[in-house]
């Protein structure tokens, strides 16, 4: 694809396949989260270093669903604003 000032730039591939994976872990996350609340209630419950398996817990969903959030909004063609460079 040529754009107006004559530079050449590719299209890019959207991430489908990782937007389904991802989602697909997420929602296995989730289900499994629920499914289990007094399980992992008693475990993380009993302080001490177990506190930090509820931590890594929240990071492991925060990333999931990060990464499926940022790949669906690329899907949809929602992408951040670059800044601009002012020249002087």
């Amino acid at each position: 694809m040529k754009k107006d000032g004559g530079e050449m730039s590719e299209k890019k591939k959207k991430p489908y396949a990782g937007m389904t994976l991802m989602g697909i872990i997420s929602v296995g996350m989730y289900a499994a989260l629920l499914l289990n609340q007094d399980f992992l209630n008693n475990y993380f419950g009993h302080g001490g270093a177990y506190a930090f398996l509820l931590v890594a817990t929240a990071f492991a969903f925060s990333f999931v669903h990060g990464s499926f959030t940022g790949h669906f909004w690329t899907v949809l063609g929602v992408e951040a604003a670059k800044k601009k460079r002012e020249v002087k």
